[in-house]
């Protein structure tokens, strides 16, 4: 079969481009593959997409719509009109498309659209949906009226991204609230997958030194300054060689952020912060952490890097916020939970992990387990399957004569 994937993809900087990496590097291995052609964004001038060498099916790129843009959805039709693949799957979120609403909700509907202008079966990898999402600390808005705005638009674009064909989901709850609000009966629940087949479990030296490590991007939700003030607190208080390292770049919503805390926090010593992390860096940036911290305000779905620091047996601390700690449990990691923007509740919960090495390296094992009873390669299988389901129901119904 020939699959396009619309979605983001390094080195593009975009949410969900490392989820994007694994799944085509699996999805290509499976001898039904033929194609893959990634539907992508527009990269910085200096920059471009490369083919990568391993033995698979082929991959080519396809630069179609670009963050921020109002037209993303006419060229994403253009290009699957073009190419012709057999099925089109999307790996997506809300915000995929835009930091504002209008071309975030605009590029939603290019399932829709693909539907309308071809025959083509679309599929839909949606990893966090409107109705979970915090919209004052995510950055999209700042007041009720807009807030409910948000809403109300949120609902009528949720409903025209369910035309699609298939929409996935990575956790219960959601299709739970898609089924029960929407009525929809096109929505299953996927398999989030193991990023990569991990390396053997490694637990962490139980002495100094010590290395704290956070990754994302950050400046709406995930905010930094809590966890360096809790760094500089353990500093000060028996851990004077503990290391911070702040990995990952600016949210889109926030250009500047990073900058502008270290510009404030230039006295606290020992924080490294590394940038945008290219894809071959991260197992050393993992395996050298002590313990991955997850400073967030709120959140917007089931959380990649909890996956990644899952695959290398890392022990998490983690925000205790809404039903955060619910889903994480249900998809079966554990961490030591913090009161969200109490530095000193943050400073407590890694302490504890740092003090206690077996009760840390009970919280690697558990999430090493966790992270990796279902590799990529299998989740791969599992959409596959799908797919073919799709392509012989859009078979019959081209034609009916041979039902």
């Amino acid at each position: 079969m020939r699959i396009a994937l619309v979605t983001t993809y390094p080195p593009g900087m975009g949410s969900l481009n490392e989820y994007a990496f694994h799944f085509v590097k699996h999805l290509r291995q499976k001898p039904e593959v033929e194609a893959i052609t990634l539907l992508v964004d527009e990269l910085p001038p200096d920059e471009q997409y490369s083919k990568r060498t391993e033995a698979g099916a082929d991959i080519s790129f396809d630069v179609c719509w670009r963050f921020e843009a109002l037209n993303n959805t006419r060229r994403i039709v253009e290009a699957v009109q073009r190419i012709k693949p057999d099925v089109v799957l999307f790996n997506i979120q809300f915000a995929s498309f835009g930091s504002r609403r209008i071309p975030a909700a605009l590029g939603l509907t290019a399932p829709m659209r693909i539907k309308r202008a071809t025959d083509i079966p679309t599929f839909v990898l949606l990893h966090n949906i409107m109705e979970t999402v915090d919209l004052q600390s995510a950055g999209f808005a700042q007041n009720v009226l807009i807030r409910w705005i948000t809403e109300f638009f949120g609902a009528i674009f949720t409903r025209q991204l369910l035309k699609a064909d298939l929409v996935a989901l990575t956790i219960p709850k959601y299709v739970e609230i898609l089924q029960r609000k929407y009525k929809a009966d096109n929505v299953l629940l996927a398999p989030h997958g193991a990023f990569d087949d991990a390396p053997p479990l490694h637990h962490t030296p139980a002495e100094h030194p010590f290395q704290v490590m956070t990754f994302g991007k950050f400046g709406t939700y995930k905010k930094v300054e809590p966890l360096i003030r809790a760094i500089e607190h353990l500093q000060q208080n028996g851990y004077p060689d503990l290391e911070l390292v702040v990995a990952g770049s600016d949210s889109p919503n926030a250009p500047g952020y990073l900058a502008n805390v270290q510009t404030q926090y230039a006295h606290v010593p020992h924080i490294r912060f590394t940038g945008y992390v290219p894809e071959a860096a991260i197992p050393d940036l993992f395996t050298q952490a002590t313990v991955v911290v997850f400073p967030y305000e709120s959140t917007t779905g089931s959380s990649g890097v909890l996956h990644q620091a899952g695959s290398y047996g890392r022990a998490c601390v983690l925000p205790h916020i809404g039903d955060f700690k619910e889903l994480v449990e249900e998809e079966g990691y554990k961490g030591e939970y913090f009161e969200a923007n109490n530095h000193l509740s943050l400073a407590a919960a890694i302490e504890h992990l740092l003090s206690d090495p077996a009760h840390r390296h009970l919280l690697e094992q558990q999430n090493y387990l966790a992270a990796n009873g279902l590799p990529m390669r299998e989740v791969v299988d599992w959409y596959l399957l799908h797919i073919e389901q799709l392509l012989g129901s859009a078979y019959e119904n081209r034609n009916p004569a041979k039902k």
